[in-house]
């Protein structure tokens, strides 16, 4: 795991490292100090990944690798280059439009949303311990990149691209960890339908199997597709825990083991590229949509987390016999002492830093909104409350009508999230929130023991989270804490392609419309 260096020591170049260390201290005097890509690049330990990749290249037989990074909206976007300049692109990168952060998608009035056709070009540089081997096609690689601001940028050149979430997430992880000596650890429950397609591959507006929950029978109709999705999830590095059959249409949930939570954005990034390429390869459609269908429960994705105290890697955790990429992508943080543990006889109550934390993420709680559910159709979920939506800024132990919950002893869950979200924003948020509550040694209101509708007939004034995208994103714009998370022109890429969508959907006629006012009038 590699955070924001500020020392030089070696280079990633396939000549002596110590001649690169002395050619790279001489230009750091000579333009008075490194940027922050060269940091980046000349980490220590980094050349000695480089030359691993190298050798997992050599030994796998891979030929092309997939260099990629995430953008606003959670896409996997990036560039593909022949594995024979893996060690040219290792030190100086690929370059790419900065619009790529957002999808290089334009806004209603057509103009590029976060950067125009002016704007100059992002570096991508790969970060090895990232690498991996596609299991679908082994003649491809595949490696995360973090993403630095043009060298020949006339300010901060070089520089760290704000609009790079990955990139963002993993210095605030770094930064938390500094202040608090705490790690973040997340695991994350991604619930997603298989839908079947017609003939031109639209959807036929159905899922696979029946809307029974739990139900073996309907879990074992989509073995084949489940087992292929584990199959190629453990040979990228996903320690498979657990699945079962959601009571939506052909809608599924698999786990995996938690680890920190840039690597768990990773893994879940991961996990939706192999969803899609499984639902390729089995005709259907892999829906992340968080309301495809009313009147059945939607797709969320519980966002459980904890901090930890010290800990160790545990590598190779799948006991690969012969790794189809680094060390790193296979291995998990282990051990340590859980600060969210009870500390008192009250085994429903979290220990001091876990409360502070949940009093942060509760103060917070309505900007984060626009984080976990990030789309028109996340609010579907939200207003169909009687599918256990977590529509409530309220915390109980184990309390499903509550916003957040402490789901077990040494970690609590927030449920108002949904499978649509991008966890790289997210992550970095409730570090923020968290951090508050730590820093201001704030404290959270009684847990709540009772169905949160029983409790307001009784007399509870509990405030609702947004209930609209444009609601949800003007309390973020209202919070200095949560948009720091989104430093710089992260948060103006996000609020101009959230807004915009926001005012698309404000200004279209629906099937709605046109059910309810067609013949209104004679």
């Amino acid at each position: 795991r590699y955070g924001t260096v500020t020392g030089v020591q070696t280079c990633a170049l396939p000549i002596s490292d110590k001649f690169f260390s002395v050619n790279f201290l001489y230009l750091k005097k000579l333009r008075g100090k490194m940027t922050d890509l060269e940091k980046h690049v000349n980490q220590p330990g980094r050349a000695k990944l480089v030359k691993q990749v190298r050798e997992k290249i050599n030994e796998l037989g891979i030929t092309y690798i997939y260099y990629q990074f995430i953008s606003v909206t959670g896409r996997v976007v990036g560039k593909g280059i022949p594995a024979d300049h893996w060690e040219r692109t290792a030190e100086k990168g690929f370059q790419l439009v900065y619009g790529a952060t957002a999808n290089l998608f334009v806004d209603r009035h057509k103009n590029y949303i976060g950067y125009g056709p002016e704007a100059m070009e992002l570096v991508g540089i790969p970060d090895p311990e990232t690498f991996c081997q596609l299991p679908w096609d082994k003649r491809i690689g595949r490696v995360f990149v973090t993403c630095f601001r043009n060298r020949e940028e006339r300010v901060n050149p070089g520089g760290h691209l704000t609009s790079d979430c990955r990139g963002n997430l993993r210095i605030f992880m770094d930064e938390f960890k500094q202040k608090h000596g705490l790690e973040l650890r997340v695991g994350t429950e991604p619930e997603m339908m298989w839908l079947t397609k017609n003939p031109d591959g639209s959807p036929t507006g159905s899922g696979f199997s029946k809307p029974y929950c739990y139900h073996i029978d309907q879990f074992e109709s989509l073995r084949p597709v489940f087992m292929k999705v584990i199959e190629y999830g453990r040979a990228m590095g996903l320690d498979m825990i657990q699945g079962d059959h959601e009571d939506a249409p052909g809608q599924l949930e698999l786990n995996w083991t938690y680890d920190n939570v840039l690597r768990n954005a990773d893994r879940l990034s991961t996990y939706r590229q192999i969803c899609a390429q499984v639902a390729r390869e089995h005709n259907l459609i892999a829906c992340f949509m968080t309301k495809p269908f009313m009147g059945v429960s939607a797709s969320g994705c519980h966002t459980n987390m904890s901090l930890w105290k010290g800990g160790k890697i545990e590598v190779n955790k799948l006991g690969n016999k012969k790794l189809p990429g680094v060390e790193g992508v296979f291995s998990y943080v282990s051990g340590g002492t859980n600060t969210f543990m009870p500390d008192t006889k009250d085994m429903q109550l979290p220990g001091k830093v876990g409360l502070q934390s949940i009093a942060g993420i509760m103060e917070h709680l309505p900007a984060l909104t626009a984080l976990g559910s990030s789309t028109v159709n996340s609010y579907r979920r939200l207003w169909d409350q009687g599918f256990w939506a977590p529509v409530y800024a309220d915390w109980g132990f184990q309390n499903r009508t509550c916003g957040l919950r402490v789901s077990a002893p040494g970690r609590f869950e927030y449920r108002s999230v949904d499978s649509m979200h991008n966890p790289y924003l997210l992550g970095a948020a409730l570090l923020k929130a968290c951090d508050e509550g730590i820093t201001k040694k704030m404290k959270p209101a009684a847990p709540e023991s009772r169905n949160i509708y029983e409790a307001q007939k009784a007399g509870k004034d509990v405030k609702k989270l947004p209930l609209s995208l444009g609601e949800a994103l003007d309390r973020l714009a209202e919070d200095e804490v949560i948009k720091s998370a989104m430093p710089d022109e992260m948060y103006k890429v996000f609020h101009w392609y959230k807004n915009d969508e926001w005012e698309r959907f404000l200004g279209a006629t629906t099937q709605w419309d046109l059910d309810t006012y067609l013949d209104c009038l004679p």
